[in-house]
C-alpha cells in the first residue's frame, strides 16, 4: 500500500468520526493527531490515530479497523465466533452461520460489524452482515461478508 496524501483532519471530520464509531460500537476513540491517509494502489481510505491505523472507512463508512477495535473493544455489532471457525475468518473467510456462538441481536443486514474470537474476545475481522443479528445462528449459510482481517494489507500496513 503505497501512501499518495496524508494530511491531518479538522476538528469537524474528527467529531463525524467519534461520533460514527460510538454511535456504531458504543466505544469512544482516544487521541490526539487524526490523519487521513488515502493510497496510490487502493482505494482503501485510513486514519491514523496518534501514528496508528485505527479506523478506516468502509463504502464511506468510517469503522474501527482489526487494531482499532482490539484497541477500543466494541460494546455493539460483535458477531462471536467458536475455535472452529477462528484460522478462517483470520485468513479472511466470510463468516458462516455453524461458526457463530453468538451475535449481537441489534444487527441489521448490511451493518458493519466486528468478528470477534470465543476464547479471548479479540476481534479477528471485520464484515459486513448479510443477515439480522437474530438470524445469525444456525447450521448452514454465510452471514457476514468479510471485509478486512488479521494478516491482509491493511492490517500489516504501518507508516
Amino acid at each position: 500500500m503505497n501512501v499518495k496524501s496524508r494530511h491531518h483532519l479538522r476538528g469537524d471530520e474528527i467529531d463525524e468520526i467519534r461520533d460514527a464509531v460510538r454511535e456504531g460500537l458504543g466505544v469512544e476513540i482516544e487521541g490526539e493527531a487524526f490523519e487521513d491517509v488515502e493510497f496510490t494502489d487502493s482505494e482503501e481510505r485510513v486514519v491514523l490515530v496518534d501514528g496508528e491505523p485505527l479506523v478506516a472507512f468502509f463504502d464511506d463508512e468510517p469503522f474501527l479497523t482489526v487494531r482499532g477495535a482490539n484497541e477500543f473493544p466494541p460494546e455493539r455489532r460483535v458477531v462471536t465466533v467458536d475455535a472452529g471457525a477462528v484460522s478462517f475468518v483470520s485468513d479472511g473467510a466470510n463468516v458462516m452461520r455453524p461458526g457463530i456462538v453468538e451475535a449481537d441481536d441489534a444487527i441489521e443486514p448490511g451493518d458493519l460489524v466486528c468478528i470477534a474470537e470465543e476464547t479471548h474476545g479479540k476481534v479477528l475481522a471485520v464484515g459486513r452482515a448479510d443477515v439480522a443479528g437474530e438470524e445469525m445462528t444456525g447450521d448452514s449459510g454465510k452471514v457476514v461478508e468479510s471485509l478486512h482481517h488479521v494478516g491482509d494489507e491493511l492490517y500489516e500496513f504501518s507508516v
